[in-house]
């Protein structure tokens, strides 16, 4: 049975170190889209790993906001990015997502039922 993937379209930058430099060089296909299949299996566990980490991450903030002011979270927004390798990633306030296909994950509590 063939093996699962997925086509990530990315635009990976490979740098290269410069001989006898302290610099990178970007080789001239940088700006080329690569189109590149990632098993199925592999990216399910990242973002597995990724979305179970996330979950302490707001747990703990959580837990904090609750004990320090009453207050509880009801929302959360995350923009995620998958490498070429399957690496998925959060992406931080000063990074630009326009063209890089990013992912948008929103998580809401569930309306408690009365």
């Amino acid at each position: 049975m063939q093996e699962e993937t997925i086509s990530i379209i990315t635009d990976d930058i490979p740098l290269t170190p410069v001989a006898e430099t302290r610099s990178w060089e970007v080789p001239a296909e940088a700006t080329i889209k690569h189109k590149i299949e990632i098993s199925v299996d592999k990216l399910e566990q990242e973002m597995g790993r990724f979305l179970h980490i996330v979950h302490r991450l707001f747990q703990r903030a959580e837990q904090e906001a609750d004990k320090k002011s009453g207050m509880q979270l009801d929302e959360i927004e995350l923009s995620v990015e998958i490498n070429g390798e399957g690496k998925v990633s959060l992406i931080g306030s000063g990074a630009k997502a326009g063209g890089k296909g990013a992912i948008t994950l929103k998580f809401k509590r569930p309306e408690l039922q009365k």
